[in-house]
């Protein structure tokens, strides 16, 4: 029986990926890395700072990630007036909003996911946000999740987790919560 919810942030509650792809171009092509589209998709869930630093690495250029990072995330929000709500998921916050308590579990920074969050007016439904700042591991790591169930007072067991990336779905299935892609939702809603 599920007890509690927690849901990715982006491409899961917002429609948020296009956008943040975007803003990875610029970034690349001014820092000169290489980030093609699929593997930016297949990342998703890990922190931007995470991916510059080991795009560096690999590719022998010098960057400072932790700054680079903030370049992204500025380009991002230049765009934050476009993003729009992933509708069938906000529908199930929606219809779960003051029945079991719900939390936001995001590999995003938590300035930017509550600004996504309160954007699409629905903040208020999440009785706790969890971000890449309040773990150390990050995805496909359990840590979020299991952070999030933490603050919401359900054991992981009880929770139902939705996710939009193979990174994050890895994650809800180790922190032993049921997984929902919400991939396969979106196919099924089209």
């Amino acid at each position: 029986m599920i007890k509690g919810i927690v849901f990715d942030c982006d491409g899961t509650l917002a429609d948020t990926m296009p956008l943040h792809w975007l803003a990875w171009q610029k970034i690349t092509e001014r820092h000169k890395l290489h980030f093609p589209e699929d593997r930016f998709y297949a990342l998703g869930g890990v922190p931007s700072r995470d991916i510059l630093k080991m795009l560096g690495e690999e590719q022998g250029v010098n960057i400072d990630h932790l700054a680079v990072s903030k370049e992204k995330e500025e380009h991002y929000l230049k765009t934050l007036e476009h993003v729009g709500p992933i509708e069938c998921v906000v529908a199930i916050a929606r219809e779960n909003h003051g029945k079991i308590p719900m939390a936001v579990a995001s590999g995003g920074t938590r300035d930017i996911i509550e600004m996504v969050l309160n954007h699409l007016k629905i903040r208020h439904m999440f009785d706790a946000v969890v971000t890449s700042e309040d773990v150390r591991n990050q995805k496909p790591a359990p840590d979020i999740f299991l952070e999030a169930a933490r603050r919401i007072g359900v054991a992981p067991q009880f929770c139902r987790g939705y996710e939009d990336t193979d990174l994050g779905m890895c994650a809800i299935r180790s922190a032993g919560m049921e997984a929902v892609d919400v991939r396969e939702m979106l196919k099924t809603a089209q």
